[in-house]
């Protein structure tokens, strides 16, 4: 790569870097400052820690590359990077007081923005040494400061509404209702992963290596399950039969009360959804959002299961013909009109809004409007390589213990949508912006 384009390829990195921070300070923005030292999930830390984190994470990690990157505040590097410490492995019972001042972790963010900004561009042109390319650091960067703010939005979506300043929420499209049906998905390839070395292509860790997979005929649900078809699970008793759950998941489910979707609030006899600024009467046509063990549980009493990572994979990108798109609706980069992604929208849309973002086989919203449980267990593909600079980025989750999800929520960036990203979660967490769809065989 010559000296002009890699120049040409930093300046857009950076450019993408600058307008992923603007992204998340628009979040933190939402957050009245009395609740900034709030914690809406109990298994997440205080908000305040996240408007350090960002920082701190972009700090160390070029700090990795650059040689004269000199700490003027390790103290905050470090409680940033990791919080106060845990104890027994969970979140610490810690206070506000606890916490630096809302107004010093304004000039720590501000002061690591400006000294980053003097230094990272020229810097790492001499990364090619160490055996990266300029723009992977920055990409690292980027896409972990977005996975932050859909991580964000759905903490901010616990939030009370009167902690929050409300955002004008552009209207959600309509869509008739939708009536279920599943979709013939014949046999043939799945490629899943991305191929080392790739020009200009940025993938983690756990996106390595390509390589095939040969899934046979199935059949899928054309959409994501919908708080209509859930409600009548949890109407019959899906939450009060254990045959439905593994005995893990049951005793999860018997120990933290659960009832009903994370998202519903129960009202006596009626169901609300919470929305990132309202409550409403429960959306009957929008995805419902679960954990994995609830998602298997349904499945269960439908009779049906879990697409594995590769069923999903050939239901989203294969074609009649044998061959494979690089987005479920064709080659074209993700646009507005293909689904709910990018930020578009603050909640759910009606399953069926964006026909023209349908799979080849007809299957609709594979990405946006919901991450998608697969039956998968999160493991390594062959040829895994940890980054040096992230060791624990993928390989700290191989425990068996948590399950690959697909696709892409409303909250996630268009640059995460690419076919080979893989995302994760243990089975009893109900707060991420995750749904899920059945196949039968």
């Amino acid at each position: 790569m010559g000296n002009s384009t890699l120049g040409t390829v930093r300046r857009s990195v950076l450019q993408e870097l600058w307008e992923a921070r603007a992204q998340t300070d628009r979040l933190f923005e939402i957050v009245r400052p009395e609740a900034l030292y709030e914690r809406p999930i109990a298994e997440r830390h205080r908000i305040i820690f996240y408007l350090g984190h960002l920082e701190a994470f972009d700090w160390n990690l070029f700090g990795y590359a650059l040689t004269d990157l000199n700490s003027f505040a390790p103290a905050l590097d470090k409680l940033f990077a990791f919080g106060i410490d845990p104890l027994n492995g969970g979140l610490p019972d810690d206070q506000p007081k606890d916490w630096p001042a809302h107004k010093e972790v304004l000039r720590y963010r501000q002061t690591v923005r400006e000294s980053l900004d003097e230094r990272v561009s020229a810097a790492l042109e001499h990364s090619e040494d160490r055996g990266r390319t300029p723009s992977q650091l920055l990409h690292v960067a980027i896409e972990h400061r977005l996975m932050h703010a859909e991580t964000l939005a759905y903490m901010l979506h616990r939030l009370p509404i009167n902690l929050k300043c409300a955002r004008q929420a552009p209207p959600a499209p309509r869509s008739p209702q939708v009536r279920p049906r599943m979709v013939e998905i014949p046999s043939g390839t799945a490629t899943l992963g991305m191929r080392r070395g790739e020009e200009g292509a940025f993938g983690w860790d756990n996106e390595f290596e390509e390589h095939s997979v040969s899934v046979p005929a199935f059949r899928i649900d054309a959409s994501m399950v919908t708080n209509r078809q859930y409600l009548r699970f949890v109407a019959e008793g899906g939450y009060r039969e254990p045959s439905f759950w593994s005995d893990a998941d049951w005793n999860w489910l018997q120990s933290s009360g659960t009832l009903h979707p994370a998202f519903w609030i129960r009202r006596v006899n009626q169901f609300f959804f919470r929305t990132m600024f309202d409550e409403v009467p429960l959306p009957s046509e929008w995805p419902v959002y679960v954990s994995h063990a609830e998602a298997l549980a349904y499945s269960r009493w439908a009779r049906k299961e879990l697409p594995s990572e590769a069923e999903w994979h050939r239901a989203a990108y294969g074609t009649h013909n044998g061959g494979e798109r690089a987005y479920p609706w064709g080659d074209e980069p993700p646009a507005a009109g293909f689904g709910n992604f990018d930020f578009q929208h603050w909640d759910p849309t009606p399953v069926a809004a964006f026909p023209a973002g349908s799979s080849a086989f007809g299957a609709s919203d594979l990405l946006g409007n919901g991450w998608e449980w697969t039956r998968t267990i999160f493991a390594p593909f062959d040829g895994f390589k940890p980054f040096p600079f992230y060791l624990g980025y993928s390989a700290n989750f191989f425990d068996g213990h948590h399950y690959v999800m697909k696709g892409g929520s409303a909250r996630t960036a268009a640059c995460m949508l690419r076919r080979s990203f893989r995302n994760w979660f243990q089975p009893h967490y109900p707060h991420a912006y995750a749904g899920f769809r059945c196949v039968e065989h």
